[in-house]
């Protein structure tokens, strides 16, 4: 919770609050390429036609624009979930029956290991914040960060698509596309692990193969499934 004034108002952005943290954009192309892949890694190298590979093709964009949609209206209703909590959160301190019980609260709604670095006086100093007479909106809205939010959310989903199924359009030859596909997807897999590890203080390439590896499984999980 942040004692500045704009942590009150639940329709504006925080100033330089960025749309999608990297874990975000990370998962999005993550789902994304499986949904893809779950549809170029079921083609029959053999028996693939170009009629087949159009088809084929055509059902994993659409796929995903259904997907990428669906996500973006999850995105909205988490955000709106998300900052009606801290609504809630904030009435709960103000109508704290006393002052240790108001640095509870505050204290439980944050995570252990950034409460474990501050003090009571700390605790204090954001509930006098919190506490402090200012308007707070009566319910949560969704502002234009959210909004930009579920539209990243939907293109990360749709345009991962098109990496691995443009070698479908571009080759002629059936295993060189597909071997051309599986490359790129690998190559991305790698690339989204690296911003993962950046993020996460990981080790970046043992972060990149293990995304490798969870992305093949998960795709093979999927496939078995019949998804």
């Amino acid at each position: 919770m942040d004692a500045d004034n704009t942590a009150f108002d639940t329709a504006e952005p925080i100033q330089g609050e960025r749309t999608l943290d990297p874990v975000s954009r990370v998962s999005e192309v993550l789902f994304g390429l499986i949904m893809a892949l779950t549809f170029t890694c079921t083609l029959s190298v053999a028996e693939s036609g170009r009629e087949e590979i159009r088809t084929l093709l055509a059902a994993a964009i659409s796929c995903n624009i259904a997907w990428g949609l669906v996500d973006a209206v999850m995105y909205l209703i988490n955000a709106l979930a998300s900052r009606g909590r801290d609504l809630v959160i904030v009435q709960e301190v103000r109508a704290a029956v006393s002052a240790e019980r108001g640095r509870g609260i505050i204290r439980e709604a944050m995570s252990p290991i950034l409460a474990s670095a501050l003090t009571d006086r700390d605790f204090e100093r954001i509930r006098q914040a919190v506490t402090a007479p200012r308007d707070v909106a009566a319910s949560p809205r969704l502002n234009r960060e959210d909004w930009a939010g579920a539209l990243a959310v939907f293109l990360l989903v749709v345009l991962s698509t098109f990496p691995v199924v443009i070698p479908f359009i571009v080759f002629r030859n059936v295993p060189l596309a597909m071997r051309t596909s599986n490359a790129i997807a690998v190559a991305l897999l790698c690339v989204g692990g690296f911003v993962l590890a950046r993020h996460a203080g990981l080790r970046p390439w043992r972060t990149a193969l293990a995304m490798v590896a969870l992305g093949i499984t998960l795709v093979a999980v999927t496939i078995a499934l019949g998804g």
